[in-house]
């Protein structure tokens, strides 16, 4: 016999569609994603209307009851976590005083996934895919070049201030997580690319103007993380590389791999990185094994 299923009250489902207007209009969420964040919204709705609650009036121990009835993986289990979360924050922003039920509920412990990095040919392809002859594939490549050679999240690479960048001695300051700055060395071939940037293609970007990014949209302001991103997907299908294996920090998982790969010491990584804690930086020694595993069994004898 299955479970019996709960209709939801008028006053929850205009709550909820409240909230993913407010999503939509404020966060620009993609449609799948609104879709499962009112999924899990409804199904709370469901359980909550069978014990005769509506979604508003949920106590701490209603969620922990639904959430453990619920047989899930550890994933959707945190996903589901994120929606309450997201929407007991909305409902109490509007209303004073009111208890968030979520405040002490438990995280699931997740696996942790593997840095997706690509191969040094890979990147290799990757990196030239930009027109350079435009001032746009100039700066695309100087950008790619950069975050390869010097292994920079894609906040800092964007953010990057042309007083952080000394290209006499070769190195950056970057300003990280926590508003820490530290001193990054920059390969010579990136120097190059970012040294033409600078003289051919950043004057026509910068229009006459003195803005502090030294990389520029054709708006004469530096870019955003969502527009890096979108350059690194379609230049990567450019090149032929499978978009599942593309992440907006490729190029920084792809430099931390590639030189643990060419023996680099982990704690020298760690502050190339900027990793407060070695623990996460030791996640990239399991990505080199992996890629040493793949290598060993496609080419020895006995792989």
């Amino acid at each position: 016999m299955g479970k019996q299923m709960h209709s939801i009250a008028d006053v929850d489902r205009a709550s909820i569609d409240a909230f993913i207007e407010r999503l939509w209009s404020e966060d620009g969420l993609a449609e799948r994603t609104l879709e499962a964040y009112r999924r899990d919204l409804e199904g709370l709705a469901r359980w909550l209307a069978g014990h005769a609650r509506g979604l508003e009036q949920a106590r701490r121990e209603d969620l922990s009851g639904y959430l453990g009835a619920e047989r899930v993986s550890a994933r959707s289990m945190a996903r589901r976590q994120t929606t309450f979360r997201r929407y007991y924050g909305w409902i109490g922003r509007q209303r004073t005083g009111f208890e968030d039920p979520t405040l002490l509920l438990q995280r699931p412990k997740l696996p942790r996934g593997l840095p997706k990095a690509l191969g040094e040919r890979e990147i290799e392809a990757l990196l030239a895919a930009p027109d350079v002859g435009t001032p746009l594939g100039l700066r695309d490549r100087a950008m790619l070049e950069l975050m390869y050679a010097s292994g920079l999240r894609v906040s800092e690479l964007v953010n990057l201030p042309v007083a952080g960048l000394n290209l006499g001695q070769g190195v950056l300051r970057v300003t990280g997580k926590g508003d820490k700055d530290r001193l990054v060395p920059v390969g010579e071939t990136a120097l190059d690319w970012i040294t033409r940037y600078m003289h051919d293609a950043r004057p026509q970007l910068a229009r006459g103007r003195q803005p502090a990014a030294l990389f520029l949209s054709n708006r004469a302001a530096a870019m955003s993380r969502q527009m890096f991103w979108i350059l690194v997907k379609r230049y990567a299908m450019q090149v032929g590389i499978n978009a599942r294996r593309i992440s907006p920090h490729v190029l920084r998982h792809s430099f931390a791999t590639h030189l643990l790969n060419h023996g680099a010491d982990l704690r020298a990584l760690q502050m190339l990185l900027g990793h407060s804690a070695l623990s996460t930086t030791q996640i990239y020694t399991l990505v080199a094994r992996e890629g040493l595993k793949r290598l060993h069994a496609r080419h020895h004898p006995r792989g």
